[in-house]
């Protein structure tokens, strides 16, 4: 019971708990619920393929970019008159090949992914403004835009969530119920451990990228429905928001370690605490102030908490072998 109570997840939960009791009536009511469902839709969505990538040791900070290229191919092909129906699998196609390029630099040149996403970050982002410029495309029908801000029937739910219900459990079964997630984990652990033993580490890592840009794709449409607004610097920053939610969710930076349902707390609580802050009318500059602490918690709290329970546990040892 008690090293449940220690774990990192159950501290999120509490602290999900309390960032809602602080709240109050203002945080808890169907329609600014409604809100904070849309405002970590993105975040939430990105985050599920990015946990497994980070879980095996690899870093994608070309998420928000490939999400800024779906945007602005999807204004460019409803410029030249395709319907939606057509471009959407079209732009989750292109962000799943932006991934596959992320992974093949990865594994096939064996350059580290954080200096291969920083690149790409940019090369993509360059893109997105080559396809659209600095127009806007806005003249989507309500009948499509109304996905991104009205709620499933009965409930105060928008329906990205109802999107990420789905691939968060997808994702779950992937990582915690599937031979290919306990592979991910073995390969985040020791890499040379997991090829010597007959993982495939490269085609592993090739898969995780490019679920991470038709994930990163697929948040590109959701984003721009929800603005109704198809523009190049679209999720501009968003990256830093995905990772803090990651990392705060327990998931380790150095791989091996980390849990789908962390993330989906962390997920909460930053989405919870920039609710709270928006309520209050703080600045966005804040918000990016919160973000980057948060990140900072993340990378540092989980392991101190690992070594608080250790030193319990060690202490608790020495006492009775004193006794």
């Amino acid at each position: 019971m008690r090293e449940r109570l220690l774990r990192w997840e159950t501290v999120l939960v509490l602290a999900v708990v309390v960032v809602a009791l602080v709240g109050g009536g203002d945080f808890l009511n169907g329609k600014n619920l409604f809100y904070l469902g849309l405002d970590i839709g993105e975040i939430a969505l990105i985050a599920l393929p990015l946990t497994l990538v980070i879980v095996a040791g690899e870093i994608d900070l070309s998420v928000a970019s490939v999400l800024g290229l779906s945007s602005a191919l999807i204004g460019t092909l409803w410029n030249a008159g395709l319907p939606l129906e057509t471009i959407l699998p079209i732009v989750v196609l292109v962000g799943a090949l932006c991934g596959a390029v992320n992974g093949l630099l990865v594994t096939g040149l064996g350059l580290p992914s954080l200096a291969v996403t920083i690149g790409t970050l940019a090369l993509y982002r360059g893109l997105a403004l080559v396809l659209l410029g600095d127009t806007a495309v806005a003249d989507f029908p309500s009948s499509y835009t109304q996905f991104g801000t009205t709620p499933v029937p009965g409930t105060d739910f928008p329906y990205p969530i109802v999107v990420f219900a789905v691939l968060a459990v997808a994702f779950g079964v992937l990582l915690h119920g599937s031979s290919f997630g306990r592979a991910v984990y073995a390969i985040g652990a020791n890499t040379e451990a997991a090829r010597f033993s007959g993982i495939r580490v490269k085609r592993t890592k090739l898969i995780l990228f490019t679920l991470t840009g038709a994930v990163a794709a697929l948040a590109g449409v959701v984003y721009t429905l929800r603005f109704s607004s198809a523009r190049a610097d679209n999720g501009t920053g968003l990256e830093l928001a995905v990772v803090a939610a990651v990392l705060l969710g327990g998931v380790s930076i150095f791989g091996g370690k980390g849990s789908l349902g962390g993330v989906i707390a962390g997920v909460l609580l930053l989405g919870g605490l920039r609710n709270l802050l928006i309520l209050d009318d703080v600045s966005t500059e804040t918000l990016t102030i919160v973000t980057g602490l948060l990140l900072l918690v993340g990378v540092l709290a989980p392991p101190s908490a690992v070594r608080f329970a250790r030193w319990r546990a060690g202490r608790t040892i020495l006492k009775e072998a004193t006794r």
